[in-house]
C-alpha cells in the first residue's frame, strides 16, 4: 500500500501547486545527493508480499477489512481491492542465517493470520492472480476504504477520458479482449516486492543489475497463468497490471508517450536519472501538497521528507522503482523490485530474493557490467518474452547468444547467484537451500505457472468445466502451499 492521501480529488489550483513543489523537491534531492551523508553503512533487505482471499469455495473473499480488525497486526495493511491485504516484513541485514529466520518468522505470521482469517470465513492465498477472479465479482463494491485508492482509480480515468482496453493472447490461443471501467483488474495482479538498501553511489549498479536481470526472475517465478477464467501468459500479472493502469487514449501511444507502468528506455548512471525521468514525463495522479520547505530544512542541517516527490513516484509504475527515505533523521536510498509474483510458498519466496540478491550483486560488482555489453532494448524484450513464455522463453545474453531461461539460469546466473550470496556472507546452508529450489525449477520445468496449468489442465481432462477446474486447483494449490514444500515437487491430481 502507498501513502494514504486526504482527498479524492484536487483543484486546478493544488495541481499547479504541487507540480511547483515536486519541481522543488528534486532541486532540493539533487543537492541532497551532492552535500548529505547517506545511510549506507549495512546494506539492508526488505520485503512486501500482497496476498489474495478466498471463501470456502475458493472464490475472492471481499472482507480484508474484517481480517485485517482480526489478525490485528500492523504488518498487515490493506491493497486495492477488499480481497487483497498486504504483508510488510522490517528491513534486515542479509548475511549469516538471516534468511532461515526470516522464514520461520514469516511462516508462523502467516500461519496466525491465516487461523484469523478463517474466524471470518476466508483463507489466505498468496498467488501471482487469483484463477477464480471473473468479471463479474467486480460488478459491486470491490474497491477498499481508503482515499488513495479511489482517488488513483478517478485520476487515472480522468486522464484517460475512456474505458481501459484489455487485450491478452495465450499460447494455446485463449484470447482475453474486455474493457474496464476501473482499475479493478490492477487488483488481480498481486506481487512480491525485494528492496535493497544502497549507497546514492552504488545506486546505479544496483539498478541496472536489476534490469538485467528482470526476464530471469519472471521465467523462474511465473505464476500468473490464468485471469478471467482464460489460459494466458506464464505471467500473465506483467501485461495485466500494464494494460489496467494504462492512463493512454490510443492517440497518446501513437505518439510514443510513455506508459506509467514503465520498465525504462535507457541504463542510468545515477538515481536522479529515474526522480528527474518522473517529473518530466508523467504528470501527476494524486496532488496532495504538504507544507515542508525542504530547502529550508535542508540549509538547517535537517533531512527533508520530500513528500510531493515520494508521492509522484509512488505512482510510476517501474518494474525496478527507486526509493528515497529518511529514516531516524537519516536519508538512504533503495531499489525496489517489482517484477516477482505472490507465491507460491513462503521457501519459493525466500529462493526467489535469495536468487536476486545474489546476482545482482555479482553483476554490480563486474569489471566490465552486462549493461555495457547488452542493449537496452534487448533487456527489455528478454522480459516480455519471459513474462509469455516462462521457463521455456528464449533470453538473450552477451557472450552465450540465445538461450532458454532455464540453460541460462543452470549455466550463469546460478554460479553468479551463489557467488553473490557468499561475497555477502550468507551461510552455506541459506545457500544450498534456496538456490537448490531455483535449481529443481529449471532441471524439472516445473515452476507456479507449470503446475497451474498442468493441474487445470488434468482436472478438465477427467470432466470438470474450467470454472470448477480453477476452483478445484486453487484448493490444491492451498493444501500443497500449507506445507512450504517447493512448488516443483507439488505432485498433480
Amino acid at each position: 500500500m502507498g501513502k494514504e492521501v486526504q482527498t479524492q480529488s484536487y483543484t486546478r489550483e493544488e495541481r499547479q501547486r504541487y507540480r511547483e513543489k515536486v519541481r522543488q523537491n528534486l532541486d532540493v534531492f539533487e543537492r541532497m545527493l551532492a552535500e548529505s551523508v547517506f545511510d549506507d553503512a549495512v546494506p539492508l533487505t526488505g520485503l512486501e508480499i500482497e496476498l489474495n482471499l478466498v471463501d470456502e469455495d475458493n472464490q475472492p473473499a471481499f472482507v480484508n477489512d474484517e481480517v485485517l480488525e482480526s489478525i490485528a497486526d500492523p504488518d498487515y495493511q490493506t491493497e486495492l481491492a477488499q480481497f487483497n491485504i498486504e504483508l510488510n516484513v522490517a528491513p534486515r541485514p542479509l548475511p549469516g542465517d538471516s534468511a532461515l529466520d526470516l522464514e520461520a518468522t514469516l511462516r508462523e505470521s502467516l500461519n496466525r493470520a491465516d487461523a484469523k482469517a478463517a474466524e471470518r470465513g476466508a483463507r489466505i492465498v498468496p498467488i501471482g492472480i487469483l484463477p477464480t477472479i471473473r468479471e463479474e465479482h467486480f460488478l459491486g463494491e470491490w474497491i477498499s476504504a481508503n482515499n488513495r485508492y479511489t482517488a488513483l482509480n478517478d485520476s487515472i480515468f480522468t486522464a484517460r477520458g475512456e474505458d481501459v482496453v484489455l487485450d491478452i493472447e495465450g499460447p494455446t490461443g485463449e484470447r482475453l479482449n474486455t474493457y474496464a471501467g476501473s482499475i479493478a483488474p490492477e487488483s488481480a495482479c498481486t506481487s512480491v516486492q525485494l528492496h535493497l538498501q544502497v549507497g546514492p553511489g552504488q545506486f546505479a549498479d544496483h539498478w541496472n543489475a536489476a534490469q538485467a536481470i528482470s526476464a530471469a526472475q519472471v521465467a523462474l517465478a511465473a505464476n500468473s497463468p490464468y485471469f478471467f477464467g482464460k489460459r494466458l501468459h506464464a505471467e500473465t500479472r506483467i501485461a495485466l497490471f500494464s494494460q489496467a493502469t494504462d492512463t493512454r487514449p490510443i492517440e497518446l501511444k501513437n505518439q510514443g508517450v510513455r506508459p506509467r507502468v514503465f520498465f525504462g528506455e535507457r541504463w542510468i548512471t545515477s538515481i536522479f536519472d529515474l526522480f528527474e525521468e518522473n517529473v518530466r514525463y508523467f504528470p501527476a495522479l494524486l496532488a496532495e501538497a504538504t507544507d515542508e520547505d525542504p530547502a529550508a530544512v535542508l540549509d538547517q542541517g535537517g533531512t527533508p521528507q520530500l513528500g510531493e516527490l515520494n508521492l509522484h513516484n509512488g505512482t510510476v509504475y517501474r518494474w525496478n522503482r527507486p526509493i528515497y527515505q529518511p529514516t531516524e533523521g537519516k536519508p538512504h536510498v533503495r531499489v525496489e523490485n517489482r517484477v516477482l509474483p505472490a507465491g507460491p510458498t513462503i521457501i519459493d519466496v525466500l529462493a526467489n530474493a535469495a536468487f536476486y540478491y545474489g546476482v545482482v550483486r555479482t553483476l554490480a560488482r563486474e569489471d566490465r557490467p552486462v549493461w555495457t555489453r547488452m542493449s537496452f532494448p534487448a533487456a527489455q524484450a528478454n522480459f516480455e518474452a519471459a513474462a509469455r513464455d516462462g521457463l521455456t522463453a528464449r533470453l538473450y545474453w552477451p557472450g552465450l547468444g540465445q538461450l532458454t531461461a532455464d540453460e541460462l539460469t543452470v549455466r550463469h546466473l546460478l554460479p553468479m547467484a551463489r557467488q553473490g550470496l557468499e561475497d555477502w556472507g550468507v551461510s552455506s546452508r541459506v545457500i544450498t537451500r534456496y538456490l537448490d529450489v531455483i535449481e529443481g525449477r529449471c532441471t524439472s520445468g516445473v515452476n507456479g505457472a507449470v503446475w497451474q496449468t498442468e493441474c487445470v489442465r488434468r482436472l478438465e481432462e477427467g470432466g470438470l468445466e474450467r470454472a470448477d477446474a480453477l476452483a478445484e486447483m486453487v484448493g490444491l494449490y492451498r493444501d500443497h502451499m500449507s506445507r512450504n514444500e517447493p512448488v516443483h515437487t507439488w505432485p498433480l491430481p
